[in-house]
């Protein structure tokens, strides 16, 4: 048995397997709850040029040929990376290889001279919840309230010449109650969607001048 990481990009066919399979779990999840075109419309928002050198990376772990998990990061600001599709097959989970995936996302983002990890996980994502607080992360929320009144759970990390120092960003307030946190959980991703079609015609404007 031989693991090793291949950084490479969304349209790797060897993707086709996390793309897929977080798809699935992500409906299963939460249907058309954020997004009236379910998880594929999620999974698909970011072109993939937003997952490649200098601001990001897009990366698989392949165990004999196989795809078996992965995870990416793109650029948050000029000192975050924001880590987003972490995914291990389901038959080989609670084996430490999500922890393995962050741990070399965070050696990929240390390499392009980020300081900071960003991140987003579900509310009903319990196990993801736990990963990153057990992998030091700092949650941007009250883990003691519900989830559900938050919809969306944010952390942060210090790495590279930061690593170690406490983050300050400001918690995120709870809503009233679930209605109202999906409802902004919706208009921050709708907020995000118009983010990134602006930054995607900028490129194209870019590369053509």
């Amino acid at each position: 048995m031989s693991d090793h990481f291949v950084v490479t990009s969304p349209l790797d066919p060897r993707a086709a397997p996390l793309v897929e399979d977080l798809i699935r779990e992500y409906d299963q999840r939460y249907g058309t709850l954020f997004s009236t075109g379910g998880a594929r419309e999620e999974v698909f928002r970011y072109p993939p040029d937003y997952f490649a050198a200098p601001n990001g990376t897009f990366l698989l772990l392949i165990r004999d040929g196989e795809t078996i998990g992965g995870g990416a990061f793109m650029r948050y600001d000029d000192d975050t990376a924001e880590f987003k599709r972490i995914w291990t097959r389901a038959d080989l989970r609670r084996q430490g290889l999500a922890q393995r995936i962050v741990t070399e996302l965070e050696a990929q983002a240390v390499a392009l001279g980020y300081t900071r990890v960003y991140l987003t996980t579900g509310f009903r994502q319990p196990e993801a919840k736990g990963l990153y607080l057990g992998l030091g992360y700092r949650p941007l929320f009250d883990p003691d309230l519900p989830p559900e009144l938050y919809a969306t759970l944010p952390f942060e990390k210090h790495i590279g010449a930061l690593a170690g120092r406490p983050g300050s960003t400001p918690l995120k307030q709870p809503a009233e109650n679930f209605e109202a946190a999906a409802k902004a959980a919706v208009a921050a991703k709708v907020a995000k969607n118009e983010q990134v079609a602006r930054q995607s015609g900028e490129i194209r404007a870019g590369a053509a001048s």
